[in-house]
């Protein structure tokens, strides 16, 4: 799923994403270059259970803080915890900052890396032009203002999963986090709004050749920000992940 597209916290900004090492779910079996037309792309429907890794763990098994596993594996390393949404506003997540001050807040560095056809970049970052897939319904998009970025775990999802407890600091950290490619995706704003804050158990992608990368791209985001799943959620995506037997969940835990 290509490069990712944040530094890991407390490491300063660089301007091009493609530096950065790779810590999500990815559909090639190698990456050579970084081309945003690559097989690590978003998926644009395929079998599922097609979603497997670029990245090799270290030997001898994972990196500190970091893991390569099979889907269900990967669910069952979730913390267990029930959800707790008192108290939560989205304005507890500062998002869309431009951290590294190069003109681009967040939702337009999603925008330009995941360009299936470059935009042209304006002032103050106006994008014109370009072409965008929608993985969660196979939607081809032209015109970024019809393109919503969605956190994959929302962020009131994330509140409820531990989230509650962070300072403001990692809450800006985790709503603006691009150093993982699936953590924020451009979809339609039709589907984005379908899937609101739901988890699993309660929406999944609308074409069904998406659903296996989604559980997997859901399950490396709590991971690296070792978020929490409750029963139902959990039950739903091993659900999913019968059908998903060849998914490998690569993530990297952002230090709390």
């Amino acid at each position: 799923m290509g490069a990712q597209r944040r530094l890991p916290i407390g490491a300063p900004p660089v301007k091009s994403r493609c530096l950065v090492p790779l810590t999500a779910v990815v559909l090639a079996a190698a990456l050579t270059s970084c081309n945003p037309q690559q097989a690590d792309d978003k998926p644009t429907g395929g079998t599922p259970g097609s979603a497997t890794s670029a990245a090799s763990p270290a030997p001898g098994g994972p990196a500190p803080g970091a893991g390569s596993l099979s889907l269900p594996d990967a669910i069952a390393a979730l913390p267990d915890n029930m959800e707790k949404r008192d108290g939560y506003e989205r304005d507890s997540f500062r998002h869309w900052t431009d951290e590294d001050d190069d003109g681009c807040e967040t939702r337009a560095e999603v925008l330009l890396e995941e360009a299936t056809t470059k935009p042209e970049r304006g002032e103050r970052c106006v994008l014109t032009g370009g072409t965008w897939m929608s993985y969660y319904d196979e939607v081809e998009v032209t015109d970024a203002r019809k393109l919503d970025i969605d956190h994959m775990v929302p962020l009131a999802e994330a509140w409820d999963s531990g989230a509650y407890n962070w300072t403001p600091e990692r809450r800006q950290a985790y709503a603006n986090d691009l150093g993982s490619k699936r953590s924020l995706v451009a979809v339609t704003a039709k589907t984005n709004r379908s899937k609101g804050d739901k988890d699993p158990d309660q929406w999944l992608p609308p074409v069904a050749g998406a659903r296996c990368i989604y559980a997997a791209d859901w399950t490396a985001t709590k991971l690296r920000w070792k978020l929490s799943a409750d029963q139902n959620e959990r039950g739903a995506l091993l659900d999913l992940a019968k059908e998903c037997s060849d998914t490998t969940v690569e993530f990297e835990e952002v230090a709390p």
